[in-house]
């Protein structure tokens, strides 16, 4: 589908109405706001424009199809929510409703409900390929990797960004905790490729890269790597990494509320309080001053248009930045050590998610310099990034191939088994001795998050500590500043199959032992360097 410049001005011409309305005009800008302005402006829907071309191919399904899909997927988050609710086990795992519904699409599909039908029945049956056309089945397909842009380009939009000075005072111990566990989920991974998953089942190296992946950055990660994986001929790469995020997910709690009722036992827990656990979603109340909400309300006034559809047009300002972003490394990368194609191939091999994140954090700190933070409503915007989420997750599970797994099964289970372990006893042995204060409460959250996703981490962290005596909710969202570009969905998620490819398993896993050393050491030296003084209080 290609998109022309009327279509395009549409898209963007909220944020033209916020430069016009409540500035006084342009000329009201400072002359960097103007130019920041401008750029956005002119760059962005350039940007997209030239995306969209880029990707126009000849797809197998229309307009039409695209709709229905989408009906049918948004009941089928309506059966998963019912089916979440009328069913215990799931509430007490806390199991997403998108999860249970895209579990639902799967077995509704060709390879359950379409095997069994043909099994049966035989393959001239109208459900021999599963309850959903082809067509519908492709559009969901190509979901993921669209709407995970979506997710990332949200996660900073509407948040305050402190100065790094103060987030690191703040969020150090967890930084380096939460980097040793993702540092070693790739020294974990790819040890187990050399040693058995390549030589014994004959599975692709970039198999020690999954459980980062799939653990640390979840479905939505799983799902955005998908084209990458397959674009370097590892096929079985996505269905493995998706079905590696559920086990990491629902383990991930269920690991969560065994090791809470171990640390009540043991009095690692300072706060004793454990009721009305789940009241309020933790991380949603997003604190604004009576004047931050005075001005939104003032400036929602005097719009023509809907707060949605100026969120969505930030949404879109920061993709665009991050395409940007992505194309300027990709041509760098052409003209010096790629020269001619026949040099080494990195950067044109990330995906675009990452590099949406950085365009949403260059997109607020252009807000926060211009002082029009409040433009931005933080819990609308959390909603778009859950909306686009939850479709992502529903998509991607719906096209996972069963066959794959099945397949695959003893390197999967290896995986799995792997991943788990290592998160928890990281948790128990390391957690202790990296974060000098409320270690169970802190600690907890980062593990959570390297199991699942981030509301995993929310989740265990608000079992603990339900009023946020210890600041671990804080110091987690800091954290996610030094930690979410980088691993869990970020650069190094995206550039390590690449390089795994180019060099081979044991280059990246010197690299990567090397890191996980350097944390290692920096998190037992910043513990005893935060310990002095307490020691010195307490004397």
């Amino acid at each position: 589908m290609k998109l022309n410049f009327k279509d395009t001005l549409l898209v963007f011409n909220p944020i033209g109405q916020f430069i016009r309305q409540r500035t006084g005009g342009w000329q009201a800008l400072s002359r960097p706001g103007l130019v920041i302005g401008a750029g956005i402006l002119l760059l962005g829907p350039g940007a997209l424009i030239a995306l969209a071309q880029g990707s126009a191919q000849g797809p197998s399904y229309n307009f039409k199809d695209v709709f229905f899909a989408f009906v049918v997927l948004s009941l089928l988050i309506l059966v998963g929510r019912w089916i979440r609710q009328s069913v215990p086990l799931f509430q007490a795992l806390f199991l997403p409703s998108s999860i249970v519904a895209g579990t639902v699409a799967l077995l509704l599909g060709p390879a359950t409900l379409g095997a069994i039908a043909s099994s049966v029945v035989g393959k001239d049956f109208f459900l021999a390929n599963g309850l959903f056309p082809q067509p519908i089945r492709d559009v969901w397909s190509a979901v993921p990797g669209v709407f995970i842009n979506i997710v990332f380009a949200t996660i900073f939009l509407g948040e305050f960004i402190p100065s790094p000075r103060d987030i690191w005072r703040r969020a150090a111990p967890q930084v380096a905790f939460g980097q040793t566990l993702a540092w070693g989920q790739y020294v974990v991974g790819l040890l187990l490729a050399l040693l058995v998953l390549t030589p014994l089942f004959g599975l692709d190296p970039i198999a020690g890269a999954l459980i980062e992946i799939a653990f640390e950055g979840g479905h939505g990660t799983a799902a955005g790597m998908a084209p990458v994986l397959t674009g370097l001929g590892f096929e079985a790469g996505p269905d493995l990494a998706l079905g590696l995020a559920t086990v990491g997910i629902v383990t991930g709690v269920i690991a969560g509320v065994i090791l809470a009722g171990w640390g009540r036992k043991k009095g690692y827990i300072s706060v004793t309080r454990d009721d009305n656990l789940w009241q309020e979603a933790p991380g949603e109340s997003h604190n604004e001053s009576p004047e931050i909400r005075e001005k939104r309300a003032k400036h929602l006034r005097s719009l023509l248009i809907d707060p949605l559809s100026l969120h969505f047009g930030f949404v879109g300002v920061a993709i665009a930045i991050g395409w940007l972003i992505l194309q300027a490394l990709t041509f760098i990368e052409s003209i010096t050590w790629n020269r001619g194609g026949n040099g080494l191939e990195i950067l044109s091999g990330i995906p675009l998610f990452p590099l949406a994140l950085v365009g949403g954090i260059i997109v607020q700190l252009i807000l926060e310099r211009l002082n029009r933070t409040y433009l931005i409503n933080r819990q609308l915007m959390n909603r778009i990034g859950g909306v686009a989420l939850d479709v992502t997750i529903v998509a991607a599970l719906a096209s996972i191939s069963l066959a794959v797994l099945g397949s695959n099964l003893g390197a999967f289970l290896i995986l799995s088994l792997a991943g788990i372990a290592w998160n928890v006893l990281v948790f128990i042995y390391l957690a202790p001795r990296m974060i000098p204060t409320y270690w169970f409460e802190r600690g907890i959250g980062d593990m959570g998050q390297s199991m699942g996703v981030t509301a995993t981490g929310l989740l265990l962290m608000r079992m603990v500590d339900p009023d946020n005596t210890s600041g671990a909710f804080e110091s987690f969202a800091y954290k996610q500043l030094f930690f979410e570009p980088i691993v869990g969905g970020g650069l190094f998620t995206a550039a390590a199959p690449p390089l795994i490819r180019q060099f081979g398993p044991i280059p990246v896993l010197l690299l990567t032992s090397g890191l996980l050393a350097f944390w290692l050491i920096f998190g037992f030296w910043n513990y005893r360097q935060m310990s002095k003084p307490m020691a010195a209080t307490r004397g």
